[in-house]
């Protein structure tokens, strides 16, 4: 595993990843839900690790067109 350099985050809260992404809030969640997206709860927060989005949008096959 290589770890993010300079100023790229190891994880992302929910609203950094839609910034990063330019995919939607719900979106995301509904592929947490879906179990399509990994992600892991710290206290009260939901993070996703930049390795399992970078996975993720690599991986993505669904019928969804990402602009």
């Amino acid at each position: 595993m290589t770890l993010p350099t300079g100023s790229m985050k190891l994880a992302y809260r929910i609203d950094e990843a839609v910034k990063a992404t330019g995919l939607g809030r719900t979106f995301l969640y509904e592929r947490i839900a879906r179990g399509e997206l990994k992600s892991i709860k710290v206290g009260g927060r939901r993070l996703i690790l930049h390795s399992d989005l970078v996975e993720f949008l690599t991986n993505f096959n669904s019928g969804f067109v990402l602009m």
